[in-house]
């Protein structure tokens, strides 16, 4: 049977390299008998869950492809698209609720109501089973789309509710060009960066824009890579927890400052005047929420340094094996080989399951400084402590 050709024309040209999900999707917007009204979309960080989401949304929203209704479900601002995106650690059930509430509304404008749950692995098992019964009977025109790394990260509850669709892994040449495309960086730099990113699109073309996050990342390596004992284990994860501290501060500082400054006008507060006690709560409510994005920028942050570090123990591994040909480090292959000379396979997969354990223990709130220094003396001894 012959497959429909994909278009890549509105809503769909900002979805890249998933050209199965894209036609899937299309069908069942078009065809009501192809059509659930509980997704699941499932893809490695990077890998566009978000984009197709939206996309998906629009297509359903729009009724006979008006241009002006998905541009607007696009941007975010259609009445009839809700979109649940935590920055906090997880997503709390007061959030989870308000969202099952609105999901009851009708369609004010377009075809459906469409509810998009960004992250929906940082639900907790309270919050996720406030989802359930609307996931699983939704009203006739309410459309739920979840978004997460893996089915494994939900609940079995409610991947029994939802139709999953997973996306693909791109190659890291397909990534590379597409980072040329955009910024217009050197091909060399572009293939590194897609590499040391392990395809993730964002952070690729953060690397390849970034110098200084290239650099960062390649210290970060180097040290850990010349931890010794105790001692080299505490500084190194100090140094890493201040890099990724700083980072997020960086990513969320000036924010954070347009925000307050906004709400400070809207609340009619002067710039440095003392605010009322009557608007005193939004502020503190203000503060509060950047308190937690920040959390979870620091904590994304040292994911993303454990999710290098297994990169380069799973280099090592792959070495000891005698295989060389698809290496994530390139650029640290000798130091790689003489790990690998010195190390048994065994010590090098107890330094990775350890790096397994330390994210797990980061996601049940573990001290950051602590959970690192943990998984260096580990690296340094080859015992788990």
């Amino acid at each position: 049977m012959e497959t429909a050709p994909v278009t890549h024309e509105l809503p769909w040209g900002e979805v890249w390299g998933q050209d199965a999900a894209v036609a899937q999707l299309q069908a069942a917007a078009s065809d009501p008998t192809a059509m659930t009204h509980a997704w699941l979309i499932t893809g490695p960080p990077g890998s566009g869950r978000s984009t197709l989401a939206h996309a998906f949304a629009a297509q359903l929203i729009a009724d006979d492809g008006e241009e002006h209704v998905m541009r607007q479900v696009l941007a975010g601002t259609h009445p009839d698209l809700t979109t649940l995106r935590t920055e906090g650690v997880i997503i709390s059930i007061k959030d989870a609720r308000a969202l099952v509430e609105r999901s009851y509304f009708s369609p004010s404008l377009g075809r459906y109501r469409v509810i998009v749950v960004e992250d929906a692995d940082r639900m907790t098992e309270r919050t996720s089973n406030v989802l359930l019964k609307a996931l699983e009977e939704p009203p006739e025109r309410t459309v739920w789309v979840l978004c997460a790394p893996s089915d494994a990260d939900l609940l079995p509850t409610i991947r029994s509710r939802v139709r999953t669709l997973r996306l693909r892994d791109p190659e890291i040449a397909d990534v590379a060009r597409l980072i040329v495309q955009r910024t217009g960086v050197d091909e060399a730099v572009a293939e590194q960066s897609a590499r040391l990113a392990q395809r993730h699109i964002g952070m690729a073309q953060r690397l390849a824009t970034d110098a200084a996050s290239r650099a960062r990342r390649e210290q970060t390596m180097r040290a850990v890579l010349s931890v010794r004992g105790v001692g080299d284990a505490v500084e190194v994860a100090g140094r890493i927890v201040q890099a990724a501290t700083e980072d997020a501060k960086s990513l969320t500082a000036s924010r954070d400052e347009a925000e307050r400054g906004a709400l400070r006008r809207t609340l009619g507060v002067a710039e440095g005047a003392a605010a009322p006690p009557a608007v005193r709560g939004q502020l503190n409510a203000l503060e509060d929420e950047q308190k937690r994005r920040a959390t979870r920028s620091l904590r994304d942050g040292i994911d993303r340094v454990l999710t290098d570090l297994q990169s380069l123990y799973r280099d090592t591994l792959m070495l000891q094996f005698g295989r060389d040909g698809d290496l994530i480090n390139r650029e640290l292959e000798d130091d790689l080989r003489a790990l690998a000379a010195a190390w048994t396979m065994q010590r090098t997969l107890t330094v990775l399951d350890q790096i397994s354990v330390t994210r797990s223990n980061l996601e049940f709130n573990a001290a950051p400084a602590l959970a690192l220094e943990s998984m260096l003396i580990t690296v340094a001894s080859g015992r788990t402590p």
